[in-house]
């Protein structure tokens, strides 16, 4: 009796401790709830703490400061995704060809002359070498750092670049990899992506940092490298480098020589803190000072569709004006490629192709001291040697053509490649560097930058890259004599 009245007691108190079933789902939906928020929140911090190629957690160049990017995702949780998705998902099933190509030794062609200056700009480090220190010390200039390891691509972010100029500079180094699968060899370089060299050579003359960016001086040390926008420059709509070429070209031909507009022509924005350019402002008056200058408002035209702006309607003058702008300016290549006489006003700095071009031949140099009436003088000059000012411009031009993206690849490959053999380290990619791939810069990008981007894509090359010449600095200051005598020879001319 005592066992059945303790078995109806045992039962009694479980089913008055048995929970409702609805109780338990609340529970079970309440802590999965609460997992929820808290891996969203983990997410979102672990985003915001993430450094990524769209310019995320990515304060300004201390250097060259400019409006830091605002991004535009609805909420910061879609944000946070996409960087997640993008940074960690992309490239894992991705698989770089790391086995050189069997390509025809029939088909071997040599660089241009200007290939010539890779040797020189490497020469500082030709007796020391680069080691790892020289590479960490160079990070307090750079931007970012790039390290290439059995073809995969590594990427340190230290600051922001203006627009998309980081973005776009990797996209080029990926389509390297991409075009010269396994041949690319194993490196690690500082990039900065601002305008102005950094490496003085009186400064750092007892220890030269190795910094590559786009321009360079005769006085710096910097390593210039193919610039953005040969891949697109999607902020003013100009597409990528082959493609600009091409239009610009066919709209250099809309019009016969005979019928140009006999002025010279400039058209830009000159607010970003160059005085040649507030002084040419003074000079837009085509009677004075045979001129036409006008003022390019970028907000206004992305506004109108860029309608005023293509490249391929500015060719309609015999002359065309080159100033530079807060320093280097991509905008050389595209109005020398017009065919009009270019009028270059003395430069300061240099890319890694301008240095081919010669005085009288390629351009014809304006200085800046009396600005205007050197433009007046250089356009009457052409107007009355119109045969050889024509001529002029056209060799501008074609040797623009040569300069196609085959070429630009090729100078990139020979670059890096003679930079890694002066390493005296094993490049490693550092604890901090996330790896880059095609997929995923492209998960990164809005949708005008993937079209840009997609639209420049490379594939395998069918031809080995170009031979390099072999050093020889005694051409090379020949080339500077040359053209220290046509300079001269034109002061007397005019």
């Amino acid at each position: 009796m005592a066992m059945g009245l303790r078995s109806k007691l045992n039962h009694g108190n479980s089913s008055f401790a048995r929970a409702p079933p609805y109780l338990f789902s609340s529970v079970c939906l309440l802590a999965l709830l609460s997992l929820a928020a808290l891996f969203l929140l983990k997410v979102e911090d672990f985003a915001y703490q993430t450094k990524t190629v769209a310019g995320h957690n990515l304060k300004p160049t201390p250097w060259h400061l400019f409006e830091t990017k605002v991004f535009d995702e609805r909420t910061s949780y879609s944000r946070a995704t996409k960087i997640v998705q993008c940074q960690y998902f992309q490239c894992r099933s991705n698989v770089l060809l790391n086995h050189p190509l069997q390509l025809d030794p029939s088909k071997l062609s040599s660089c241009p002359d200007f290939f010539r200056y890779i040797d020189k700009d490497l020469e500082p480090w030709s007796k020391t070498k680069i080691s790892l220190s020289h590479v960490n010390e160079t990070k307090q200039y750079a931007a970012f750092r790039v390290v290439i390891v059995e073809g995969r691509l590594f990427v340190d972010f230290y600051y922001a670049c203006v627009q998309s100029r980081m973005m776009f500079t990797i996209w080029g180094l990926l389509q390297l990899l991409k075009r010269y699968p396994g041949m690319v060899p194993d490196v690690d370089l500082m990039f900065d992506c601002m305008d102005k060299p950094a490496i003085n050579r009186t400064e750092h003359a007892s220890r030269p940092l190795p910094l590559f960016r786009y321009c360079t001086t005769a006085d710096h040390f910097d390593i210039p490298f193919p610039d953005w926008s040969f891949w697109g420059w999607p902020e003013v709509n100009i597409g990528p480098w082959d493609t600009e070429f091409r239009d610009i070209k066919r709209g250099s031909r809309s019009r016969s020589w005979s019928k140009k507009w006999p002025f010279a022509y400039w058209k830009g924005n000159p607010d970003v803190g160059a005085p040649i350019r507030t002084a040419l402002l003074n000079c837009n008056d085509t009677a004075q000072w045979r001129a036409q200058i006008l003022r390019q408002d970028w907000v206004e035209e992305a506004r109108a569709g860029y309608k005023k702006s293509k490249l391929s309607s500015q060719c309609n003058h015999k002359y065309k004006i080159y100033a530079e702008g807060y320093a280097w300016s991509v905008s050389l290549k595209y109005i020398i490629s017009c065919g009009s006489l270019t009028l270059l006003i003395t430069p300061q700095y240099e890319d890694f192709f301008t240095r081919g071009l010669l005085p009288k031949k390629n351009y014809w140099p304006v200085f800046p001291d009396d600005l205007c009436p050197n433009i007046k003088r250089a356009v009457e000059w052409g107007e009355s040697h119109s045969a050889e000012a024509e001529a002029i411009g056209k060799a501008g031009q074609d040797y623009l053509d040569t300069l196609n993206m085959d070429r630009v690849y090729d100078y990139m490959y020979h670059l890096i490649k003679e930079y890694s053999k002066l390493q005296d380290f094993k490049p490693i990619p550092p604890s901090s560097a996330q790896e880059l791939c095609i997929e995923s810069l492209l998960c990164f990008a809005d949708p005008k930058q993937k079209q840009f981007l997609e639209q420049s894509a490379t594939s395998l090359s069918s031809m080995p890259p170009c031979v390099l010449p072999k050093p020889d600095y005694g051409i090379l200051k020949t080339w500077k004599k040359q053209k220290e005598t046509m300079v001269q020879d034109i002061i007397k001319r005019t």
